[in-house]
């Protein structure tokens, strides 16, 4: 009997799908797209309707001819990729390129035994609007893209090149450098009182917010008041809005001189509560993520960049085995704009809330405002099974996905879990003519922070009443300087995108991936800088292809993307209007573009070869320095970037490297292979007031730290860098290992490169110099570690020895073996190589005789012939 085939896109997603359907069904994979415009050349014909010239992909030949035999034998052809755009245009490739007539198209959200079996029961047609949107996007990116990009390979460097959405990320990157650069920093200053009740030892801080006249006679209202009411959700975004906001209601204090001034109008003023206003403030939870906010979420609290958070969330959806539950999609759908939940969803969360934490944490649910461009085809992102929590699927996810599961898991369990309730109190203090303010808040019913965590803590204050004296203890005044607007990072990027309409929740991740692929941008402290490549392409794209860049345009053309999805447009149509404006466009940058040159930065030194300027270059693998002189002068090395901190083993500069696979940055010591210190956190030049050691800045922060007290004592040594560029890892295996070593051991014969050399043993002059300059408990710890290293290496030389006894008895016995013929032809053998080092040793002393000179010419290679 012939089976019935569905062909999805992944092999994961294939095996858990088949113990879904039973004997019946064969599930197979495609592996992706199958077709594509050609590598080389346009691709589209812009005088025939813009007809695509797909081609097959030449490494899904080999699928396809199995894919072609499967479906021949097949009764039905299911087609089951994602349920999206590019879904659907893989499903239509596929019904073409296989020559299927009247596939069957299942689409499910999740990848569980139920939705696939209701899939697979109501089947539909292929959606050719939902193609043709992604037939569109994609002509229109080649278009785009193939036009411009040449026209900067001539006119800038090779390489560069312009893309539709990508340009427009790269332009909100240039503007907002721009706005840093053009920024002037406003002096201000605060005052704060550090109080107490009389005679009490608990003290709180209190701080100046207004002249008394200001607010004499005017009652508080919800907007003066910190969270009244009811308060946005509990995340870090909410928390600094507020904050913010209090800061500007502050009374302004412009200089020092203004400082002074208030204070000595306090001085002995007496501080006594004016007025208390205590409420109940509840907090609303989250709503449930969005593919947006997932990639926000994850980078800012697991530190994961958008592709890796797309590709663990694409592990999670396609099936994990799960041990005797077997393979199940954990999560649904992750590409998705939408924050809606099936009531099916709905009910079963409210029902695990209500078993696990009681009734009174059940809430109703957050219903998120849907976006003017939201497409809302498919569900928020969710567990597909909310009973499976983090905790018992644990063992069977790496650490990664384990980490990402946990996120989207409490995400959406706290969303439908009731707003949490504090009690909050705001004290007035009158001292002269001013007013202070004191909050403090208190947690009295969790609710949905039973399962979320909470960014702020808890402030208290004593127990108050109006026209209370307090005792002042201290006046803190602290000058402060307005900060410019901080620039983007991956996460607040995607936020951008997200508000302005630009992209859609597929293409964030090829946005952010492209703009530093290209080299357009660099990340320092996980926050995007424009190179001198990204500035000057934006440059020139804002010049002669203002509306390519332009956010509105960009925006609007998203938009009419979607109208052809809906059917309210027709594709070509689509491209006609934007070909005919864009043609015009090109012929004119053609004509206009000027050649740009690359400005070359000169360096404080000389060539030490021919006493030219060293400057700095760029090249394919990053910068370099090379001589002013070239092609003249060859002389180059590579380029180091100095933090001015130095190495708390040896004293030399901390230098900024990167690994060589994944390209992260790490800072290691600049005297490597002779000191071998690295580290991921950030060095600062500036010591420690404490013990004079290194200061870092840790991950998610921006405040230094001692690294020897705070930093040292909490990291795993085998997850710390490698001098050798590559990055640590507490589960690499033996082979591994043993691959590093290699690496290491070939890489100690070459110079270092930029990217770092390769760890090595210092030798022991080097490792006493090194010593010296530890202090006294560094160089005990230094002494223990080789008495150690030199008993392992004494052991091991002993275990050598008996190994070359062994064999030497081995081989005495197997000459005592031979026969006499072998002796003797080993004989002769001997006196001939005899012989000719005998005749070696009379050449060389003769020719010592003739002079030095033919005695170095048979020694000495020839010089190699400059290039």
């Amino acid at each position: 009997m012939a089976k019935k085939l569905v062909i999805v896109e992944s092999p994961a997603k294939a095996k858990t799908i088949e113990k879904f359907l039973g004997r019946d069904f064969e599930v197979r994979a495609s592996m992706g797209h199958i077709i594509d415009l050609p590598k080389k050349g346009l691709g589209v014909n812009t005088r025939k309707d813009f007809a695509p010239q797909y081609e097959i992909i030449e490494e899904r030949k080999g699928v396809i001819a199995e894919l072609k035999a499967a479906s021949k034998k097949a009764e039905e052809v299911y087609l089951a990729p994602d349920p999206d755009r590019e879904g659907e245009f893989i499903a239509w490739s596929l019904m073409q390129t296989l020559g299927l007539k009247n596939p069957r198209r299942a689409v499910f959200n999740e990848i569980t035994r139920k939705a696939v079996q209701e899939a697979i029961q109501k089947p539909r047609a292929i959606n050719e609007d939902l193609f043709n949107a992604q037939q569109a996007r994609r002509v229109l990116d080649r278009l785009v893209g193939y036009k411009i990009s040449p026209l900067l390979w001539r006119r800038v460097q090779s390489g560069t090149s312009a893309g539709r959405v990508q340009s427009v990320a790269l332009r909100l990157i240039c503007d907002r450098e721009r706005q840093i650069r053009g920024f002037v920093p406003q002096e201000y200053w605060t005052i704060t009182a550090l109080l107490s009740k009389q005679g009490e030892q608990e003290r709180f801080e209190a701080t100046l917010v207004a002249r008394l006249n200001e607010l004499a006679g005017q009652q508080p209202t919800e907007g003066e008041e910190e969270g009244a009411g009811e308060e946005g959700e509990g995340t870090q975004e909410g928390e600094s809005e507020r904050r913010a906001e209090e800061t500007r209601r502050r009374l302004h204090i412009a200089n020092q001189q203004e400082a002074e001034a208030i204070l000595a109008e306090l001085r002995g003023a007496s501080f006594a509560v004016w007025r208390l206003l205590q409420r109940e403030v509840r907090r609303q939870p989250p709503l449930p993520y969005t593919t947006s906010t997932m990639q926000q979420d994850a980078s800012s609290r697991l530190y994961f960049k958008p592709k890796k958070t797309m590709s663990l969330a694409q592990q999670l959806y396609e099936g994990i085995e799960l041990g005797p539950r077997g393979s199940q999609g954990l999560i649904t759908y992750m590409r998705t704009d939408s924050t809606r939940v099936s009531d099916e969803a709905k009910a079963s969360v409210r029902r695990f809330i209500e078993q696990t934490y009681g009734q009174p944490f059940v809430g109703a649910g957050r219903v998120g405002k849907l976006k003017a461009t939201a497409q809302d085809a498919h569900e928020a992102i969710r567990p597909t099974d909310v009973t499976l929590t983090p905790e018992q699927v644990r063992e069977y996810l790496t650490p990664d996905q384990y980490k990402l599961y946990s996120l989207i898991w409490r995400r959406f369990v706290a969303s439908f879990m009731t707003p949490a309730l504090f009690d909050t109190v705001r004290a007035d203090i009158v001292a002269g003519q001013y007013v202070f303010r004191a909050s403090g808040s208190h947690l009295r019913f969790p609710g949905f922070y039973a399962v979320w965590p909470r960014e702020e803590e808890e402030r208290l204050l004593p127990v108050l009443a109006v026209d209370e004296v307090l005792a002042l203890h201290e006046l803190q005044p602290q000058q402060h300087f307005t900060q410019p607007p901080p620039r983007y990072t991956e996460a607040s990027l995607i936020k951008e995108l997200e508000e302005l309409g630009i992209g859609r929740p597929s293409t964030y991740v090829p946005i952010i991936s492209t703009i530093q692929e290209r080299g357009y941008v660099s990340q320092e402290q996980r926050r995007f800088v424009p190179t001198w490549l990204g500035e000057t392409v934006n440059e020139l794209l804002n010049k002669h292809f203002p509306e390519i860049v332009d956010v509105g345009f960009t925006a609007d053309m998203e938009q009419k993307l979607d109208n052809v999805e809906e059917g309210r447009q027709s594709w070509i149509e689509f491209l006609r209007d934007f070909y005919e404006t864009f043609k015009e466009m090109v012929a004119r940058a053609e004509a206009q573009m000027d050649r740009v040159q690359k400005p070359v930065e000169e360096l404080d030194e000389l060539c030490p070869e021919c006493g030219r300027k060293l400057v700095i270059r760029s090249g394919r693998f990053g910068r370099f320095i090379s001589c002013s002189g070239f092609p003249e002068c060859r002389y180059g090395r590579s380029f180091v970037n100095k933090t001015g901190a130095l190495c708390p083993q040896c004293g030399g500069d901390l230098v900024e490297r990167k690994t060589r696979q994944t390209k992260r940055t790490f800072y290691g010591c600049s005297n490597y292979p002779t000191c071998n210190f690295a580290i991921w956190e950030r060095p600062v030049p500036e010591p420690c007031p404490r013990c004079g050691g290194l200061m870092v800045i840790p991950r998610g922060s921006q405040e230094p730290v001692c690294y020897e007290e705070v930093v040292l004592p909490q990291q795993n040594p085998e997850e710390q860098p490698q001098q050798n560029g590559l990055a640590s890892s507490s589960r690499g295996t033996g082979a591994r290992r043993k691959k590093v070593q290699k690496s290491a051991k070939q890489s100690t014969e070459d110079s270092p490169s930029l990217n770092g050399a390769t760890e090595t043993a210092l030798s022991p002059s080097t490792s006493t110099a090194g010593e010296s300059a530890l202090p006294a408990a560094a160089r005990g710890r230094t002494r223990r570690g080789r008495s150690t290293s030199q008993a392992t290496s004494n052991g091991k030389a002993s275990k050598s020895r008996q190994r070359r006894s062994t064999a030497q008895a081995s081989t005495g016995n197997s000459k005592r073996k031979k026969t006499e013929e072998q002796e003797k032809q080993a004989s002769a053998e001997s006196s001939k190589r005899q012989s000719r080092r005998t005749e070696k040793t009379r050449a060389a002393t003769t020719a010592r005789a003739r002079g030095p000179e033919s005695a170095s010419l048979a020694a000495t290679p020839a010089e190699p012939e400059q290039r």
